[in-house]
């Protein structure tokens, strides 16, 4: 062991020795500490926190350092209790970062973390703060995500309200998140202002894609359903205005109405209120009357009683009397149904006369709503009361209604199903499910809506979906198999339903059986519905019999690529080539490789073009990739022939070619204008400045000053154009053009120099 510069408390091996050696004659370069700091990655932590602290002695200013020292120092206390010393050591580290580091907005977000993560709360919301005022504005939406966070965390309202509200000044268009929160801390009357600004706000465009008439009707459902926490709003004035500005909707604003009123307790104000102040009138005079009589009167007591009590009934019948109103309005109103049961809870002789008025007055092709939903509730009613009799009595006079869509019926039929399934009545469950799916007298297209559901049933989905788990997990592999046969049969099979059947097939382990209810869902459907179906039997065809049938996955793969639109292709050709590489041919996967590139999409011909070059070279070496690399560069867009030119002429100089590495570049530079692609001159000069000489550098520097000019003369010819079409109608056309000349001449100055030679 040796001591640095005498001091016996700096300690390093004689492995650091090369390591500080570089320090010493390079202290200020971030290259030499960070090798050094990837040495000694595994040595202890004091001894790395300490070379990053000499690191960031002699660098201050580098972000590269601080960020991995400070995410190394984080590292090390992860697991440990927050109570620890070593926390606020980190911390103070943090501190010293900010001092340099204070416009970064990196260090911020990882210390404002870390500081949440310590539950330290009041340093985190300062440290929030440091950070916004620190950081320019065009960074804060990277610090305002975890600062809101944070807050809406926090079990205290008042300090996430001060801050959103600062949040709203600078992103005003998320005022929704921000009345969102108010509503779930239950600030009411704030998200009521809130959401009455942004109604009257013209411009404002929700992000959630509401119109102003939704966030109208949220508003008014707002205050309406609580008049003793939105005090700063005038109620009534708003939705009274809402009466004049939706003329559409006079019903359910009179409803909104009524029900703030009621809620507030201005009963005087609904409807009924000549019936409610009759009655008042006359509890208030025949009060007067007894007073005047004196004690003896006892029959005019009871007939105040009497009218007493049928003022609170009168008050109490208020929401009952709304929904009837409503259904009279509507008597197909399916919603207001269920809320008038809801009405009766705790009342079953209410609740099962309710259902059986909505039952029988319901036409179920005039309803609003789901009319079999009455249905499924009434049966479930029974059942919560253990009357299973009853409740499949109401489902069979359920199956027997003419709804107008075929998927009520259906779900009635499921629900009935899932009834005995939750009794354990597992028999009867198929047995309902077996008579849905029945063929019935007269058959009819699913569509067809002359005809009544009943024969048109059979053809659903939902229902066979059903049977078909029924049978799955209770039937016999036979009946499970005829299940799946019928859906297939009826032609309303899905992609999913043909992959099922054939895993279950599978697990049976009815291989070939499985393989042909792929080809018969193949038959049925179309690209790209049969994507996953080509896809799912592909896989498993190759992972059953490998390369023992090697032409029968070939003739698969061929026609699976037989009309496979571009989007799908890419997929199955790397199949189609993975089998080849293990099976079959190296020839033939790279002839397949060869098709893939053309057969994909514009967008994914780069990344197949990179996967052919990369099996290639495995297979046969790189100096077969050159054909490859050449036919890439003439089929693929410039951005991407650029880089495989590059990639080309690499590969060319790492063999030796160093003039069929020159030529490429040549090539490519007839493609690069030098004020966009500055990289690849850059690349070009540094492979001559390795494998060149001072007349190759030359014939660089001409190429280049060439090209520019080209590109130069196409955007004079371009601007041209555009002066003549902006000539006729300004007076300024000659200032512009001349403006335009003179900064395309200047960005065209060619100023770089390399070992004395000039550009120019």
């Amino acid at each position: 062991m040796k001591t640095l510069n005498g001091k016996t408390d700096v300690i390093f091996e004689d492995d650091d020795l090369p390591y500080e050696e570089e320090i010493i004659r390079n202290p200020y370069s971030v290259k030499c500490w960070m090798r050094y700091i990837e040495f000694k990655q595994n040595g202890p932590k004091s001894t790395l926190n300490m070379i990053y602290e000499r690191a960031l002695k002699e660098l201050p200013g580098s972000y590269k350092l601080w960020y991995n020292y400070l995410r190394e120092r984080r590292k090390q206390v992860k697991g440990k209790c927050i109570t620890e010393p070593g926390y606020e050591e980190v911390n103070n580290c943090h501190e010293r970062a900010l001092v340099f580091m204070h416009k970064m907005p990196r260090i911020w977000m990882d210390y404002c973390q870390f500081l949440v993560s310590q539950c330290k709360i009041t340093r985190s919301r300062r440290t929030f703060d440091r950070a916004l005022r620190a950081l320019p504005v065009t960074q804060h939406p990277r610090i305002w995500p975890l600062y809101l966070r944070f807050v809406r965390d926090l079990p205290l309202p008042e300090t996430a309200i001060r801050v959103y509200r600062r949040y709203l000044k600078l992103s005003p268009e998320n005022a929704e998140e921000y009345i969102d929160y108010l509503r779930s801390v239950g600030r009411l009357d704030e998200a009521a202002v809130r959401l009455a600004a942004v109604v009257n706000d013209e411009n404002f465009v929700s992000k959630e894609g509401k119109s102003n008439y939704q966030l109208w009707h949220e508003l008014c459902d707002l205050i309406s359903q609580n008049p003793d926490k939105v005090t700063s709003l005038n109620v009534g004035a708003i939705i009274r205005g809402g009466l004049t500005r939706f003329t559409d909707q006079l019903g359910k604003l009179w409803c909104s109405l009524a029900d703030y009123y009621i809620r507030s307790g201005h009963f005087e104000k609904v409807l009924f209120d000549s019936y409610a102040q009759f009655e008042e009138s006359m509890i208030a005079a025949k009060m007067e009357t007894t007073a005047e009589m004196g004690q003896d009167e006892d029959g005019e007591y009871v007939y105040l009683e009497l009218r007493l009590a049928r003022f609170e009934q009168l008050i109490a019948r208020r929401p009952l009397l709304l929904n009837s109103v409503l259904l009279r309005q509507n008597p197909h109103n399916v919603h207001e149904w269920h809320k008038r049961v809801k009405l009766y809870d705790g009342n079953p002789r209410q609740i099962i006369n309710t259902y059986t008025e909505a039952v029988q007055t319901i036409d179920p092709m005039k309803a609003t709503g789901k009319p079999h939903s009455l249905w499924v509730f009434f049966a479930k009613f029974y059942e919560e009361n253990e009357q299973l009799d009853d409740a499949r009595t109401i489902f069979e006079k359920a199956t027997k209604v003419n709804y107008k869509q075929v998927d009520d019926l259906a779900a009635v039929w499921c629900e009935y199903g899932e009834m005995e399934l939750r009794h354990e009545n597992y028999e009867q469950a198929l047995r309902i499910l077996r008579k849905a799916t029945a063929i019935p007298s007269k058959k009819a297209e699913y569509f067809d809506a002359s005809e009544p559901v009943q024969n048109r049933v059979y053809k659903s989905l939902k229902v066979w979906s059903m049977l078909a788990d029924l049978e799955e997990s209770l039937g016999t592999f036979q009946s499970t198999k005829a299940v799946y046969d019928r859906i297939i049969d009826l032609r309303i099979a899905t992609p999913q339903i043909i992959i099922n059947y054939a895993m279950f097939l599978e697990e049976h382990n009815y291989f070939e059986e499985s393989f042909k209810a792929y080809e018969r869902g193949i038959a049925l459907f179309k690209w790209p519905n049969v994507y996953d179906i080509w896809n799912t039997y592909l896989t498993k065809f190759i992972d059953r019999y490998g390369g023992k049938k090697l032409e029968r996955a070939r003739d698969l793969f061929e026609q699976a690529l037989d009309g496979c639109p571009a989007k799908f292709a890419k997929t199955i050709y790397l199949l189609y080539a993975k089998l080849e590489e293990e099976y079959g041919l190296a020839r033939h996967a790279m002839a397949v490789y060869e098709r893939a590139t053309q057969a994909v999409e514009t967008e994914e011909r780069h990344l197949m073009f990179n996967i052919y070059i990369k099996r290639a070279a495995e297979i046969y070496g790189v100096t077969y990739t050159r054909a490859i690399y050449q036919k890439a560069i003439e089929v693929l867009p410039d951005e991407h022939a650029r880089d495989m030119c590059l990639r080309f002429a690499d590969m060319e100089s790492k063999l030796g070619e160093i003039d069929r590495g020159r030529a490429i570049y040549s090539y490519c530079s007839q493609i690069c204008d030098p004020r966009v692609t500055a990289n690849f001159w850059q690349t070009w000069k540094d492979f001559e400045i390795r494998h060149g000489n001072e007349d190759t550098i030359r014939e660089m520097l001409r190429i280049k000053r060439s090209v520019q000019a080209t590109y130069n003369t196409q955007v004079n010819f371009m601007s041209s154009q555009m002066l003549k079409a902006t000539t006729s109608s300004t007076g300024t056309g000659r200032r512009s053009w001349i403006n335009l000349k003179v900064q395309l001449e200047q960005k065209s100055v060619p100023t770089a120099v390399f070992g004395g030679l000039k550009d120019d």
